[in-house]
């Protein structure tokens, strides 16, 4: 019996991967490398010391899909795979709704066909669209404020569904916040095909040299320093929440929403001072308009995933940086 890891080699189901080899987990992994790299495979391998199934096979292939299932017993999956850069989600709607939504009903479809009736599904904070208040809860209203963040709430209520239709399902949906950090070993961590969209791997590369600063989007939002706060995650606390959630999966159908998150809020000018105090390097910025679809504010309160799954946060801040750092100093070419 398997576990499915769509989009295993990206940055989140690389590191998960390696926490459930390293539980004794069988694993399968399916990516199109659409934003990773072939390369992460085998450091994979080399951290753990355990070998794995891997397709390259991207979701909307359903003869692809299908493969996948006809050739593992496949026990239950874990759904990474999809398109996840909110601004250029504003720039091209139809492909992330398409390639997100459509991609997942294929996969659901096939699953159901194998009668794999256990999901854990990566949703996004940004389901909760601008929060009237902070930190926040699964029970808050949902909304989104750009496609990105739409898909995965469409996503949810489209899984949601497929539980009532059928209560043999679990379907788990995991709201994280906003993964940082790399795995200790150098080999793993965030490294995007092109100019990167998410904060931490954009700081990695002004403070390399390979871009020149870094633009701060807005400094005109109600926070206090103006500039946008998040709840920054280390990679490896939110593998190990997958790992907590697959256990708990197991033992009980219906539908489960859990925030994964470290409860504090940094901003993005807090987040450039503890990378620069961190790894004593310095990331000039300057400051930009604001981007379609940001908001102002976003921490979690992650009670929930404490109780129920017996997960929290290890890592602090400074050593989401380190790691973060340490990755790029180590796979400098």
């Amino acid at each position: 019996m398997a576990v499915l890891l769509t989009g295993g080699a990206g940055f989140i189901g690389s590191h998960t991967c390696v926490e459930l080899l390293n539980a004794n987990e069988e694993v399968v992994i399916l990516d199109n490398f659409s934003n990773s790299k072939p390369d992460v495979l085998d450091k994979i391998r080399t951290i753990t010391g355990k070998n794995f199934r891997f397709y390259e096979v991207d979701l909307l292939d359903r003869d692809g899909v299908e493969k996948v299932f006809a050739e593992n017993d496949i026990e239950a999956v874990i759904h990474f795979a999809g398109l996840k850069a909110v601004g250029e989600s504003v720039q091209k709607p139809l492909e992330y709704y398409h390639n997100n939504i459509t991609g997942t009903l294929i996969l659901c479809d096939v699953m159901r066909k194998h009668n794999c009736k256990n999901i854990v599904f990566s949703s996004s904070a940004t389901v909760y669209g601008s929060p009237k208040s902070v930190p926040i809860k699964e029970d808050f209203p949902l909304s989104t404020t750009n496609p990105y963040g739409s898909t995965k709430l469409m996503l949810e209520q489209i899984l949601s569904d497929v539980f009532v239709s059928d209560n043999d399902w679990c379907v788990t949906l995991l709201r994280y916040f906003n993964p940082i950090g790399a795995h200790k070993s150098g080999l793993l961590g965030e490294n995007p095909n092109g100019i990167p969209n998410n904060l931490m791997p954009y700081i990695c590369q002004v403070a390399d040299g390979r871009l020149e600063k870094l633009n701060v989007f807005g400094n005109d939002y109600p926070t206090h320093d103006g500039t946008g706060v998040r709840d920054y995650i280390h990679v490896v606390d939110l593998a190990n929440g997958h790992l907590k959630a697959l256990i708990h999966s197991r033992k009980e159908k219906g539908v489960h929403i859990f925030n994964l998150g470290t409860g504090v809020g940094y901003s993005v000018l807090d987040i450039v001072k503890a990378f620069e105090k961190a790894n004593n390097v310095k990331v000039p910025y300057v400051i930009a308009p604001r981007r379609a679809g940001d908001i102002a504010e976003c921490y979690a309160d992650a009670t929930k995933a404490l109780e129920v799954l017996g997960w929290k946060t290890q890592y602090d801040i400074e050593q989401m940086c380190k790691d973060s750092w340490n990755f790029i100093v180590t796979n400098r070419k």
